[in-house]
This record gives C-alpha cells, structure tokens and sequence, in this order.
C-alpha cells in the first residue's frame, strides 16, 4: 500500500480565456496527514481542490487518489472525499438532520442514523439537528457542511477556507473535529487564511502563488526557520558589496546597501554577533543603529510570494 494517498503529476489548468490557473502541479499528499496549502486569493487553491475532486477538469496531468485515476474511476475516487467548499451552498429551507442523512444518500451510502448523530455531537450541531438551515448562523452553517461533507464517511477531507467568518470560540471547537478525524485515520487537505492555524495543525505545509507550487515543507522544518533571528545594522556609509572578510557570515545587503542583515539561529551556543561586530570594526565598517527580528512563518509565506510575483 503506497503512503500517499493523494498523487498529482504535471497538473495544468488553462481556462478558455488562456488563464493558468495551475502551472505543473506535482504533489503527493501522504495517508493520514494534515496538509495545509498556503496561498493568496487567486493563486490556485480552490482549482487544485475542485480539480481533484472532479468538479473541474485538467487540461493536461493526472491525479490519483488510492491509485485509483480521478478522469477514467469518477465515482469510486469521488465517493473517498469529502468536500467543504468556501461559500456557504445550502437550501434555506432544508432541516440540518435532513440535508446531512440526503447527502449520504447521494454517495450510494445507506442510513446510519448512529453515524450522522455522531458527527452532529461531535460539531455542536446535536440541538439544531430539527432547524431549518436558513435559522442558523454562518458558523453553524459552516458546521453543516462540515456534517454533510463526513455524511458518507469519507477517507479524504478537503477543508477550504473552513473557519472564514467563524468565531474564536467555534474555529476551536472545529479543529478539534479536525484532531479527532485525523487520529481516526482520515487525511485533511485544507486552504486557510489563518497561517497560525496552519502553523498550530498542520504535519506539512504547501504555499502556491500564481498558479505554482513554491514550497511543500514538513512543518518542523518550518518551525527551524522560525528559530532564525535577523540582526539588522543601519550603516552610516552604504556598501556596494560585501567585502571577502565578511563571507563566512550569513549576511545580505538591503535598502540600497544601508542596511546590514545578519541571519542568525538561535538554538545554537554562539549567535557570532559579538565576532561580526569586530571583524565589521576592522574592516572599517560603522553603524549608527542595529535591531533583532525573529521571523514568523508569515514572514517566510509573504517573502516567497513576493519573490515568485
């Protein structure tokens, strides 16, 4: 059995109007993990995902999902996933217990009233299961689909924007569901805004920007990132360049060769501040003002977007 449960080759989206959507797409998203893809609006998120999940087709590539092709064994990989879409798609006037027990329905799956109690108790939805939808607010409603995307118990979870106008309260309660569904077995794609949560829930982290996947990174590798500090020196003359008795020091020049950055880990014994500061004295360079930094894995998300625009 391979580990990964999700395969994308060579992925191209190309609209009728000539925009690429997605540009080579090759990724494989492992059994049981939680995968969060990092992105701006428009950068592919929401194509990758509804691609996979059969509602958009590939101009060119391949997706496999159990090894089963998403093209030529529609139904059987469609029936592994489970899907909640960004916008809030529900008829008003449907009752919560109806809606979610319809939709197993619609996967061939047949009713099981213990599973959809289950997955209302476990999303808080136990006490509105006889509201009609159109009573609820946007979270509770955001909950429902949740309900409705597990109705059929699905190995595969694709989670998009999910906590997009949710309150703290329910977006903890919501990731919770997320812990419980990964310990059970099922594997979570999701697309945030919140790169906090990503931070907090994710085994690995994806960014794509422009229709290009520009990191897939395990998440402790991130977080060694994150244990990175920038030293920040405003030079009183600018610097056209480094000079040579500079280069074993990880330094960049900015702003115009102003600014002196020094990256530095600070896990380590030695940060090397206290040596740069000399070999900078007898090399004749002079500051009138130095700052610390520590990088965020915002930080690191916004510096690769900006450099891929």
């Amino acid at each position: 059995m391979s580990s990964s449960i999700i395969s994308i080759t060579n992925l191209i989206k190309t609209y009728a109007s000539g925009f690429k959507a997605l540009d080579c797409i090759n990724l494989d998203i492992e059994r049981g993990e939680i995968f969060a893809l990092l992105g701006p609006n428009g950068a592919g998120k929401t194509t990758l995902i509804n691609i996979i999940c059969g509602l958009v087709n590939p101009t060119s590539g391949s997706v496999l999902v159990d090894g089963s092709n998403i093209l030529t064994d529609y139904r059987k990989t469609r029936a592994m996933i489970g899907l909640v879409p960004q916008e809030l798609t529900l008829d008003a006037f449907e009752k919560v217990w109806d809606t979610v027990t319809f939709t197993r329905g619609l996967f061939g799956k047949p009713p099981n009233p213990v599973h959809i109690e289950k997955i209302l108790r476990d999303l808080s939805l136990w006490d509105k299961k006889g509201d009609r939808l159109r009573t609820l607010s946007g979270g509770m409603k955001r909950r429902v689909l949740i309900a409705k995307a597990l109705s059929h118990e699905p190995d595969i979870l694709f989670l998009d924007e999910p906590t997009a106008g949710v309150d703290v309260e329910l977006r903890k309660d919501m990731w919770e569901v997320v812990r419980q569904l990964r310990a059970g077995g099922v594997t979570i794609i999701l697309t945030t805004h919140y790169i906090e949560e990503a931070e907090e829930m994710a085994d690995r982290i994806g960014i794509i920007n422009c229709g290009q996947l520009i990191l897939v990174e395990e998440k402790a590798a991130l977080m060694q990132k994150l244990g990175k500090k920038q030293l920040q020196l405003q030079l009183i003359q600018p610097l056209e360049a480094l000079p040579e008795v500079l280069g074993s020091y990880d330094l960049a020049l900015a702003n115009n060769g102003t600014d002196l950055i020094y990256t530095y880990d600070t896990r380590q014994e030695r940060t090397g501040i206290t040596s740069l500061l000399n070999d900078l004295a007898k090399a004749g360079i002079r500051f009138r003002d130095l700052q610390t930094a520590q990088s965020s894995l915002e930080d690191i998300f916004v510096n690769l977007v900006k450099n891929t625009l």
